[in-house]
């Protein structure tokens, strides 16, 4: 395809395509295909300082709008999405990859936050204290930051954005998303929803780009705060800069999370599990299980139960459109990332994994050119091995034998990252001994990936994340909120105090 015929993904800024200067372009590509299918602007420093500033200009209005206001355009919005969601399941895989029904399932998880944000007007109400002192009144309220920055990763092009925008909104700041340059266009689609359900220019806004694009969000005095997700050690610059030019920052990074199946679990709904956590979206999920802890005796029962499954799952392209079976997973996201998790299968297998099955040479029902790799089993894997170690981010699923509990603990406990775990076992006194003892952030129970419902908050433990306030919530909230109190005194004319200098600190009576 000639760039004459590609689509070109611009930014959005005053409520309108941004087409601006960029210093370069990125090609989009159909991961099923290899296909060249646009290509999305890189943002100029004069890109990124226009768009922050349409933000920037709609701060005060929208920050002043009443809360019945913005809940209107935020049940408008979700109304949209939910009538529409199909359409943009389909852009996802497009230029994601993963198949139709995983897009449309994380479209659903983004409207859980959304419809949580439409009742976030309860959270945003103060306290009012009456008498605190003689004649004098104590209330506090919440108040919106201004401009804040989204940066999201390539994994969920619709769902993490809305792990923060509706909350973002709905308390009355303005929105710059960066979304991944590999599959950009969901924003883009996001931020012309926006405003068909009335949102206001320049309260939503996307900015498309590389590091410029990024370092722009960072560093600029009109952004008050930046909600990243992504690998570790982007997410350890961003908080490291972001917090130096004095903005709060939630910055979720990266895990290699345990499923750890205890003698006494269901096999069945084990097994079922470890295949659904560790292959689904390509295992391109920061809460994939990616080590299955299988502790003696039922470690041989395990993994035959999970490679025959395994063997029976179909890899093809994620569109839908035929009368055929829908594929089971896509294809990676790109050609490079692809040959990275691959060279990941080859390091363990050089190290002494046992390949108990291989995804190298997987037949796919896809574009010969499509960035393709089949489910893969490791058996006896140790925590030395770089499988183990590393996040691979791919359909890679280690199993490690633990000979007790206590073993898989320690295992669990001693990885770097903290972000979600799980434990499979019938033994409810286990179970709760298990939350109690893991040190991670999300913990499931008989469930393998336990991202928390819209209304509680989602975020890890250690180096899985860099600050203290995890996403959407009463964190969420509070994260995209000011606390301010205000002391008032109004003097009563018929009962008026002498006054009077004392000079010394006030004192409560």
């Amino acid at each position: 395809m000639s760039h004459l015929d590609q689509r070109d993904i611009v930014h959005w800024a005053d409520g309108a395509p941004l087409t601006g200067e960029p210093h370069g372009w990125a090609d989009v590509t159909n991961p099923a295909t290899g296909e060249v299918t646009g290509r999305v602007a890189l943002a100029s420093e004069a890109d990124a300082a226009a768009v922050i500033a349409a933000a920037a200009r709609a701060a005060r209005a929208w920050g002043t709008t009443s809360l019945a206001r913005r809940t209107q355009v935020l049940f408008a919005f979700r109304e949209l999405l939910n009538a529409r969601k199909d359409e943009l399941a389909a852009i996802i895989t497009s230029e994601h990859g993963k198949v139709h029904s995983d897009a449309m399932g994380e479209i659903a998880r983004g409207l859980e936050v959304v419809e949580f944000a439409c009742g976030m007007s309860h959270l945003l109400k103060g306290g009012h204290s009456e008498e605190a002192s003689t004649g004098v009144d104590v209330h506090s309220k919440r108040v919106p930051l201004g401009v804040v920055g989204i940066i999201s990763p390539f994994n969920f092009p619709a769902m993490v954005p809305m792990w923060f925008f509706p909350i973002a909104i709905a308390a009355g700041n303005t929105v710059v998303l960066k979304p991944s340059e590999k599959d950009p266009s969901a924003a883009g689609w996001i931020a012309a929803l926006w405003q068909e359900a009335g949102l206001p220019d320049g309260v939503f806004n996307v900015l498309h780009g590389d590091k410029t694009a990024v370092d722009a969000l960072l560093t600029s005095p009109d952004v008050q705060a930046i909600s990243f997700v992504g690998s570790t050690p982007i997410a350890e610059y961003v908080y490291e800069t972001a917090s130096r030019h004095g903005k709060r920052v939630q910055a979720l990074g990266g895990a290699k999370n345990h499923m750890v199946v205890l003698p006494d679990a269901d096999l069945d709904l084990a097994a079922d599990s470890a295949v659904n956590a560790g292959y689904g979206s390509a295992g391109e999920r920061c809460m994939a299980i990616s080590v299955l802890v299988a502790v003696d005796p039922i470690g041989d029962e395990l993994v035959a139960r999970v490679a025959d499954r395994t063997r029976t799952l179909l890899i093809g392209d994620g569109a839908r459109g035929s009368d055929e079976r829908e594929a089971d997973m896509g294809p990676l996201v790109t050609r490079a990332h692809r040959d990275r998790v691959s060279s990941f299968i080859d390091s363990g297998e050089a190290a002494g994994a046992k390949v108990v099955v291989d995804g190298r040479d997987v037949a796919a029902r896809g574009g010969e050119g499509g960035f393709w790799l089949g489910p893969t089993l490791f058996d006896d894997v140790t925590p030395d091995m770089d499988i183990y170690r590393e996040e691979i981010f791919g359909p890679v699923l280690s199993v490690v034998r633990a000979a007790s509990y206590e073993e898989a603990v320690a295992l669990v406990n001693a990885n770097q990252y903290g972000n979600g775990t799980a434990v499979f076992t019938n033994d409810g006194g286990a179970a709760r001994r298990f939350e109690a003892d893991v040190e991670v952030g999300m913990i499931g129970v008989n469930v393998p990936v336990p991202v928390p419902v819209a209304y509680y908050s989602f975020g890890g433990w250690k180096r899985s994340l860099f600050g203290d306030t995890h996403a959407h919530g009463t964190e969420g909230v509070h994260f995209f909120t000011r606390g301010k109190v205000v002391t008032t005194r109004w003097i009563d004319p018929a009962n008026r105090p002498e006054g009077g200098l004392e000079l010394g600190f006030p004192r409560n009576d």
